[in-house]
């Protein structure tokens, strides 16, 4: 039997400003990496000469700096610099995240046990909040995601350059991350966060929090929903005591199309769910608290905004009836299935029995 030859793996750093952030993260991936990589990219999108001069300080044998003479934007400057690279795999990091263990191994088992995923990223920080040990592990022990987001990712070259790589109409950054993984997804391709992988993300370090980030998000923003109008879609779906495996086939099917488009599933029942099927699906027990929260967010976002209400059997009168005043209020989608309704479409067709 021939000897198994590990895929080899380069890392990319687009960097802009953010300098001890930067030196870092490059410090992180030299100390922790240092033995699983070949190389790492540090494309320079024009930074502030503090910037440049920390770069050009550093020393270490495998970094290859590059210095772009204009402010190019993030999807760009990683083109590049994946362009520069002829590895198998190339791992991206953005300059602000910090690295505390070597997880290549985790996420290059990830892709061996399963050939149909394209990209998959480290757990960061935040992602505490949504208890990933309820989420149902694919192959290589991953959870599904249909929103990419790129703090942090281990994708195949070869089909991040087939694809063109980041869209550069996003400009300077925000969203190209989210339209590529749109577009892996239309083209059957899979993508995961692996829980057992972890990075820290300081986020916002190049624009922070202000105007610049502000106008940035927005236009990309409305770039991205004019392209997937179908991402706008945040169902609230309430019912009784249900899991995944009592939904009706038909009804499965609706809440898996919502997932796929980049919408969202928020799933309201009496005791928390055991098992959740990708991260756009979240659950809550039921409340009256709960439904207000729900509803009032995103009162300015419409990509965050409650667009529907779906209502199954055993929610009470009283959650009936405040779910059907708010659904009036806002003017949203209504879709109500009464008890003998969910028990026939539960039922097998007697044409599929054996």
């Amino acid at each position: 039997m021939d000897e198994f030859v590990a895929p080899s793996v380069d890392v990319i750093i687009p960097v802009y400003n953010a300098p001890a952030l930067t030196k870092r993260c490059i410090e992180s991936v030299v100390t922790y990496l240092g033995q699983s990589i070949r190389t790492i990219y540090v494309q320079d999108d024009a930074s502030g000469a503090e910037t440049g001069a920390m770069l050009d300080g550093l020393s270490y044998r495998r970094l290859h700096i590059h210095h772009a003479p204009e402010n190019q934007g993030y999807g760009k400057s990683v083109n590049e610099a994946v362009a520069r690279s002829d590895a198998d795999w190339v791992l991206v990091l953005n300059s602000d995240t910090e690295i505390h263990e070597n997880f290549l191994p985790v996420l290059c088992e990830a892709f061996a046990a399963d050939p149909e995923l394209a990209v998959i990223s480290p757990a960061v920080d935040n992602f505490a909040k949504h208890h990933l040990e309820r989420y149902v592990r694919q192959p290589g022990g991953y959870i599904a995601t249909y929103r990419f987001q790129g703090y942090a990712f281990l994708i195949r070259r070869n089909l991040f350059v087939a694809l063109g790589g980041f869209d550069t109409q996003f400009g300077r950054g925000y969203f190209e991350d989210t339209d590529l993984g749109r577009r892996l997804d239309q083209q059957g391709w899979c993508i995961g966060v692996h829980p057992d992988a972890h990075i820290r993300h300081a986020s916002g370090a190049s624009f922070g929090r202000g105007r610049t980030y502000r106008l940035l998000t927005q236009r990309n923003r409305a770039l991205y929903l004019s392209r997937y109008p179908e991402a706008r879609q945040n169902i609230l779906l309430v019912s009784g005591h249900y899991t995944l495996t009592d939904l009706p086939a038909q009804l499965a099917d609706s809440i898996e199309h919502v997932l796929r488009q980049g919408g969202g599933i928020h799933w309201l029942t009496p005791a928390p769910l055991p098992q959740l099927s990708c991260l756009q699906m979240r659950n809550s027990t039921a409340s009256f608290r709960i439904i207000m929260k729900l509803m009032l967010r995103g009162w300015s976002r419409e990509d965050k905004r409650i667009s529907a209400v779906w209502v199954l059997p055993g929610v009470s009168i009283v959650l009936r009836t405040l779910l059907t005043l708010f659904v009036r209020m806002r003017k949203l989608d209504y879709v109500k299935m009464e008890k003998r309704q969910f028990e026939l479409a539960t039922q097998q067709p007697d044409s599929q029995k054996d």
